[in-house]
């Protein structure tokens, strides 16, 4: 393997060129851009369908389709190489993403990340740097259609069937809480305060696919905490997790909201270490995990 600097190419939007944009060339002389591996962006609208980035023909396999994207920088993690990318080449904003989940493809040498993020606030990209002729917004059904960028095009049919899938981490507030001896019930609607801003956390951080049996690499659950009692006074927090408020038996609040996702294609996963709510959530289609499996995630 081998370091190639480009000999030529447009000026990056940012200013100088990055150390990472180089051509990594292998021993049978395939090449692949960015020296620390590249990342793209696979926007999703629910209503539009995927952005697409028509390449132009000075570009790497220019003239095909494919997602905004390209090198990562030093020291750069996969996830913000895409954010980054697809902003500099599609005026992409960030708030207007909530990430699902990142595919990697691993060649030893060279690696390609695909963040995949749902639109939750709908906006018209912009040709922001030279290298597209459009951008354009393309329903599911219509992707195959087009020319497709030889990569884009192995990855495109696993991730249009991973775009179906829903996983969520439905929680028992009261009893992750309650397997901490930490004086949490002098303070109940603080204690589950605290767990809520853990989980924050945890929503933004992912998990490992093979937690959910599923392909990929990272997944971005949606996160549901259910408060019951006292604890239903402590505030919202942030937004990134959703708060349900039991109006009486938590462990019910907890049967039905599962029995509700599994029915509306949510992968379920309910985080409690109590036995018996345990096999109810799986006697509706959701997975258990003990307090502990959290605890040592969040």
């Amino acid at each position: 393997m081998r370091i190639e600097e480009p000999s030529s190419g447009p000026p990056r939007p940012t200013g100088p060129r990055d150390p990472g944009d180089a051509w990594v060339i292998t021993d049978a002389g395939e090449k692949y851009w960015g020296r620390f591996g590249a990342a793209g962006l696979l926007a999703h609208d629910r209503e539009r369908g995927v952005l697409l980035q028509h390449r132009v023909a000075w570009s790497h396999h220019g003239g095909t389709w494919g997602i905004p994207g390209g090198a990562r920088h030093q020291g750069e993690s996969a996830t913000d190489a895409a954010m980054r990318e697809s902003h500099e080449e599609a005026g992409v904003p960030g708030e207007a993403l909530l990430p699902r989940f990142t595919s990697v493809l691993d060649l030893d040498v060279w690696s390609y990340t695909t963040l995949v993020a749902d639109v939750v606030r709908p906006f018209e990209p912009v040709i922001a740097d030279p290298e597209s002729y459009a951008l354009e917004w393309v329903p599911l059904d219509q992707v195959d259609s087009l020319p497709l960028h030889p990569g884009f095009s192995a990855s495109w049919p696993p991730l249009r069937d991973l775009l179906a899938v829903r996983p969520t981490v439905l929680v028992d507030a009261a009893n992750v809480v309650g397997s901490v001896p930490d004086g949490w019930w002098r303070d109940r609607a603080g204690a589950a305060s605290r767990l809520l801003g853990r989980l924050d956390g945890f929503s933004r951080t992912g998990v490992a696919a093979a937690e959910f049996s599923l392909p990929g690499d990272t997944w971005y659950p949606t996160v549901v905490a259910v408060l019951e009692g006292e604890a239903r006074s402590a505030p919202d927090g942030s937004g990134f997790v959703e708060v349900v408020r039991a109006d009486a038996a938590g462990d019910d609040t907890l049967v039905a909201e599962a029995q509700r996702r599994v029915g509306d294609g949510e992968r379920v996963l309910l985080v409690t270490s109590d036995r018996a709510l345990g096999e109810r959530a799986v006697a509706v289609g959701a997975e258990v995990r003990g307090a502990s499996w959290l605890r040592d995630r969040a």
